[in-house]
């Protein structure tokens, strides 16, 4: 590492023995693979100053003793701007748990065109206690309409408790535009399939369905990104998943860790290396989704 870490071997993850110095040793491990995804993004950084056993807090704006060589971006918000910090390079991960941050989120759009995404994220948000085959199929259901309006769907599993079903988009429309598509998109789901899937946010009018969650698709709002550590015993990771995996019976959120990712890795490569190669626009699939609404 060429960045210095203080207190190494404090522990993030009492449970798990695992210190600063392991979780910036996993994220220097996996920089390859996860930076092509967080790389000029602007990020919320979810810190825990006592570990995953204490109390947990989003940071957005960067502190004024963060080093010069962090690179930053200036947002608009409402009433003001924010600096967020952005992910370049390994050395910036590692400072970042330095930090204590367990977790970078990051937004769907990059630094040089902060209002047009090039990716747009379905969580998918089930039920406590749901069967995960049902989230399973969900995924599934998701990425089959994703591929009928002529898009590449890409699954996640969160390394909480869902699946999220990402698309990449291209640079054009704005988060204007991307929100209400997936709006749309999401309620042909909970259509086609009312025993499994919802858009009803609260939790009293689920019946326990799982819900389609499509509020990340909009301005200043963040997804947690592939390959980053979630702040749960066991240290899971969110990680990227080939799409026939989700037919996998052993598949679970929270599969796998920051112990068998690396390994993950070094043998299979990352299964989004592409996931750039396949982006669209959303002319023609947004006439092909009102064309499959009307036909309902």
């Amino acid at each position: 590492m060429n960045v210095e870490i203080t207190h190494p071997d404090k522990l993030l993850f009492p449970q798990d023995g695992l210190t600063k110095a392991d979780i910036a040793a996993y994220y220097e491990a996996v920089s390859e693979w996860m930076l092509p995804h967080v790389r000029d993004r602007p990020i919320s950084m979810l810190r825990f100053t006592n570990g995953i056993g204490g109390e947990g807090f989003f940071h957005k704006n960067v502190p004024d003793h963060y080093p010069a060589w962090i690179r930053r971006v200036e947002v608009e918000k409402r009433g003001g701007t924010l600096v967020h910090a952005l992910i370049s390079n390994v050395d910036t991960l590692v400072y970042l748990v330095g930090q204590n941050t367990i977790t970078p989120h990051v937004w769907l759009s990059r630094a040089d065109r902060l209002r047009q995404p090039d990716r747009l994220v379905f969580d998918l948000d089930p039920a406590p206690g749901a069967d995960f085959a049902t989230v399973r199929r969900a995924a599934r259901h998701t990425g089959d309409l994703l591929r009928e309006i002529g898009m590449e769907p890409f699954a996640q599993v969160t390394g909480s408790k869902g699946i999220h079903v990402w698309t990449p988009l291209r640079r054009r429309a704005t988060f204007e535009d991307v929100r209400p598509f997936a709006r749309a998109a999401a309620e042909l789901l909970a259509s086609r399939h009312p025993d499994d899937l919802t858009t009803e946010f609260r939790k009293s009018e689920r019946g326990g369905r799982i819900l389609v969650d499509v509020m990340r698709n909009a301005y200043a709002q963040t997804a947690v990104p592939p390959y980053a550590v979630r702040p749960r015993p066991g240290a899971p990771v969110a990680t990227p998943i080939g799409w026939e995996e989700l037919s996998d019976s052993k598949l679970r959120p929270d599969r796998w860790t920051v112990k068998s990712v690396p390994r993950r890795l070094e043998a299979k490569g990352d299964p989004w290396a592409d996931i750039a190669s396949f982006a669209r626009g959303l002319s023609r699939a947004r006439k092909r989704l009102e064309s499959l609404a009307q036909e309902r």
